[in-house]
């Protein structure tokens, strides 16, 4: 695989990412089988490997990825994040200095490593300042724990204060964001990846198979969704709009002589913002398919057929998953109270 830069970080990393979410228990929970893929991709070219410290359950699916890497540590530029909630204490999760120090330390031990190469936020977090998220980020990076910092899933109004509060207080920037992009979901074209472009930030993109709706396997009348997930992305995996645009998309894909999969990882991986596309297989069979795609490019003409299905730009709906600012599900943050409104 052709290595592109990770933004201005000079790392360079490989145009596919190793998603790790589905090794271990909620996905699969043959421990020695996720390695074995894990070795597999690496030897396929695959050199950067993403995860978090809730994934599997308990830190566990960085445990298997840490069994992986032994003795090919310098091989993989390794990536983790840190946010959610790692036990019932409501102080062990967020974005505050004080999980942050102990949250970075629990990841090392899990992946038997002695360094991350980029720590990312994995979700806002309204209750704490950025600055707190960056001073403590910043006194990691000095200390040699971590060698790049970034975010996943910030709007980009975000984006810019998060750089602005860096430039202003002296503190270490982000240098990478994590944002979901998709054919079905395209509305970080408007403003998302501009401003990463603008400020030189790396963008690792997820979920670009739109949580397998962009596989063709659940389409009328073929495989059912599972139960599964549908309690994970409910209104994502039933919304007639997307379904409708994966009906219209199947005949561009065979036109062009390729899979859906294919087509759909061959878009992300396109725009000229976008460094690299996390997949995320469960078994072997699904990363041997994703990698015989990985050199498929798409001439201007499929691209513009994709534009007519799904306009640049435009969402089908929202994934379930992604960021939704607190004044839309918090009643209370976009209501005056009883008092105010009678003294107004």
């Amino acid at each position: 695989m052709r290595m592109r830069t990770l933004g201005r970080t000079g790392i360079q990393v490989s145009p596919y990412c190793l998603g790790t979410m589905k090794f271990g228990p909620y996905g699969n929970p043959d421990s020695d089988d996720c390695v074995r893929i894990i070795l597999r991709a690496l030897d396929a070219g695959i050199n950067v490997i993403d995860t978090a410290d809730v994934y599997g359950g308990n830190g566990e699916t960085e445990r298997i990825v840490g069994k992986a890497l032994h003795g090919r540590r310098d091989d993989v530029v390794l990536a983790t994040k840190f946010n959610g909630p790692m036990g019932t204490d409501p102080n062990r999760q967020g974005n505050s200095r004080r999980w942050i120090v102990t949250a970075v330390e629990d990841s090392l031990r899990r992946l038997g490593v002695d360094h991350i190469d980029l720590y990312q936020v994995h979700h806002v977090d309204h209750r704490t300042d950025v600055e707190e998220t960056l001073a403590a980020l910043s006194d990691l990076l000095r200390a040699g724990k971590v060698r790049a910092i970034g975010t996943s899933g910030l709007p980009a109004a975000q984006i810019v204060e998060a750089q602005w509060v860096a430039e202003r207080r002296g503190l270490a920037r982000f240098r990478t964001e994590q944002p979901h992009y998709s054919i079905l979901n395209r509305g970080i074209e408007r403003d998302v990846l501009p401003t990463c472009e603008q400020y030189g930030l790396g963008t690792m993109i997820w979920s670009p198979l739109a949580a397998g709706l962009l596989t063709g396997r659940f389409r009328k009348g073929g495989e059912q969704i599972s139960a599964n997930s549908l309690h994970w992305l409910p209104q994502h995996m039933t919304d007639a709009r997307k379904h409708a645009a994966v009906e219209q998309l199947v005949p561009v894909a065979e036109q062009a002589g390729l899979s859906l999969t294919h087509l759909a990882l061959a878009f992300v991986v396109n725009h000229p913002a976008v460094t690299s596309a996390i997949i995320g297989p469960r078994t072997m069979t699904q990363l041997d398919d994703l990698l015989t795609g990985a050199s498929t490019t798409l001439d201007d003409d499929i691209l513009d057929r994709i534009d007519d299905i799904v306009a640049p730009g435009t969402d089908l709906g929202a994934i379930d998953v992604a960021h939704v600012p607190a004044a839309l599900v918090q009643p209370g943050l976009r209501r005056r109270s009883p008092g105010d409104r009678a003294a107004a």
